[in-house]
């Protein structure tokens, strides 16, 4: 036993740590942020005025999603998204607690934060948007554009037996070039009515969520289950894996996933910002409990 516990203490030990383990320990350290300095000097100064509600925050206001006093909007890095997000709150999660205003401050032109039961009809635009939740019928992002095909509204073809029907025994001669275009133009058609254009998140404790999730009005809409990846969040709830997100490494999660996965584009930090608060707080907070220790 004595063994055991030397072993462990020896993983533990900061000057042995491999640099992938410390990369698991804190992944945040690997982001491409704008410079937090702001948030320091508005961390020094300590609490200041929300310019609209008039009161005391720290950073942010979490009820108006703008910024405190001490803290420049235009010192705020801004993050252009692929698609719009759609952000469904529960109404007993507490603001002040919530990582999902993170995501407004960051992307105010693409992120819409709805508390329910006030939520938008989604049946519509189905084949268009997708809710981020586990469940057994999620799937996961890459498999996205295959399942939006069965939402979408106008297939190139009407059924699918049309697709598989023979061919009429007499067809108009089409010229190779022609057909070419014509090929071009029914993919280009299918990709477009399969273009995923709204994603939506659900800000809740996980206990809470099923209030949410059996809502009529997201009934229909195709499940995304994220790659398993281990949360930083502070605010761990209690018995629940270390896999369970919070709302703002969700959306940053989904939005690497999806610029590799269906955009098939390199990732280079674009999405970085989205985690600008966050790791502020995670820092801070990591470094307060080392100091009480």
């Amino acid at each position: 036993e004595p063994n055991k516990k030397q072993n462990t203490k020896r993983l533990e030990s900061p000057e042995l740590q491999t640099p992938s383990r410390v990369f698991e320990d804190n992944p945040l350290q690997q982001l491409q942020l704008a410079s937090q300095e702001v948030l320091e000097k508005a961390k020094k100064s300590g609490r200041s005025k929300c310019p609209r509600c008039s009161s005391s925050r720290m950073f942010y206001c979490y009820t108006c999603f703008v910024p405190v006093e001490t803290v420049p909007t235009k010192e705020i890095p801004v993050v252009k998204l692929p698609l719009k997000i759609d952000i469904i709150k529960h109404p007993n999660e507490t603001d002040g607690k919530s990582t999902a205003v993170h995501a407004k401050l960051l992307a105010p032109d693409d992120v819409t934060i709805y508390k329910y039961p006030c939520i938008p009809e989604y049946k519509e635009k189905r084949h268009e948007t997708a809710l981020i939740f586990p469940g057994p019928n999620s799937i996961s992002v890459k498999d996205i554009a295959l399942h939006l095909q069965k939402y979408a509204k106008k297939s190139v073809c009407d059924n699918d037996d049309d697709c598989s029907r023979e061919p009429f025994p007499k067809q108009a001669k089409i010229e190779p070039e022609e057909e070419k275009q014509l090929k071009e133009c029914i993919s280009s058609n299918k990709s477009e009515s399969t273009k995923l254009k709204k994603i939506v998140f659900i800000d809740s404790t996980w206990n809470q969520t099923n209030k949410i999730i059996t809502d009529e009005r997201l009934q229909g809409l195709l499940q995304i289950e994220l790659k398993t990846r281990k949360t930083c969040f502070w605010r761990h709830q209690k018995g629940k894996p270390d896999t369970y997100l919070s709302t703002i490494e969700a959306i940053y999660y989904f939005l690497v996933d999806y610029h590799q996965e269906i955009l098939k584009e390199n990732y280079k930090g674009q999405y970085d910002n989205m985690l600008f608060f966050f790791s502020f707080m995670y820092t801070l907070i990591k470094n307060a409990k080392c100091c009480k220790e």
